[in-house]
């Protein structure tokens, strides 16, 4: 069946994406490198950070955000560099409160999760709420592949958000009518701006602080007010039966990040605990750091060298 040039897009950046992996020196910190573009370069500023202002080794380590945590608590990796809450609230508990192995930094940044669409989606489609996703006449104006279904991005394989919005798309209906994609984030932005340069409508996981809803119109789908009522997460791992025994028709509740270290620090190395426990990030520096990386081109690690630089006054506070 012949694909549409926005399926195309899809398919040809997921194809064309990599992942890295490092070896790890036993002498190093080691800070967990998640895979969207804000925590990437909160990764490489608190490194450079580390080996600049305290002359430490460091070692970054590319994994899920998930394995990120599991790592500190096995004890093999010391830093996560933005923990997305409630999505990880239960596995943060565990090791913070329970296990006693992870802490979180007292300053967070807040957030937002949402099913959202282009302005111009809302003109074309007449959708206004992610419950419209489940009418197989709505769910057909996306579909890019000829099927007979849309398709929509849910986040990338490895995000804790990702499993939550496929139980939240099973909750709702609409996984009956759409594709949900799971693939990296930077095959999800260009396909939005392809969406937009062509005209075709396009509905996707959306996240902020981000710099899409600066670079396009975006709105976010109505949906009912989150009630806890009607959230019960049950996680792949748990059940094989998770997504039958799960349950979120409601919108996501207020979401907010913030940094996780290895409680060990605070004894190892009180300067790196106190430092991690001092970055008091701003929800434009978020912004700009998405923008910098999808958008510019640039690597993580020059955003963050950019970053340092402009922001030494930051820092000085940060770590005296």
């Amino acid at each position: 069946m012949r694909r549409t040039l926005l399926m195309s897009v899809w398919l040809a950046l997921f194809a064309l994406t990599a992942t890295k992996n490092t070896g790890a020196r036993a002498d190093a910190i080691v800070i967990g490198v998640p895979a969207w573009p804000s925590a990437q370069v909160t990764a490489h500023i608190i490194d450079g950070v580390l080996k600049e202002r305290f002359g430490l080794e460091t070692e970054l380590r590319e994994r899920g955000t998930m394995t990120i945590l599991s790592d500190i608590g096995r004890g093999e990796i010391e830093i996560h560099p933005e923990v997305w809450l409630p999505n990880l609230s239960a596995m943060v508990e565990k090791l913070s409160v329970q296990e006693k192995v992870l802490t979180l930094s007292p300053n967070g940044v807040a957030a937002t999760q949402n099913i959202c669409a282009t302005s111009a989606t809302l003109a074309a489609t007449d959708i206004t709420a992610v419950t419209d996703l489940a009418k197989p006449e709505m769910a057909a104006q996306f579909d890019s592949d000829g099927d007979g279904k849309g398709e929509m991005w849910i986040g990338a394989p490895s995000w804790s958000s990702t499993e939550i919005e496929r139980i939240r798309a099973h909750s709702y209906g609409y996984d009956r009518t759409m594709t949900l994609l799971e693939m990296p984030e930077e095959v999800a932005m260009a396909a939005v701006d392809a969406a937009v340069a062509l005209g075709k409508p396009i509905v996707f996981y959306c996240y902020g602080p981000h710099h899409v809803f600066e670079l396009h119109q975006i709105a976010k789908l109505e949906e009912p007010p989150h009630d806890p009522a009607r959230w019960t997460i049950v996680s792949r791992a748990e059940d094989n039966n998770w997504l039958e025994k799960s349950r979120a028709d409601t919108a996501w509740d207020a979401s907010e990040f913030r940094i996780a270290y290895a409680s060990s620090l605070a004894a190892e190395r009180p300067e790196v605990a106190a430092f991690l426990a001092a970055i008091d990030l701003e929800p434009a520096d978020v912004t700009a750091m998405s923008y910098a990386v999808e958008v510019e081109g640039k690597t993580a690690g020059e955003v963050a060298k950019d970053w340092l630089a402009a922001n030494a006054d930051r820092i000085g506070e940060w770590t005296k």
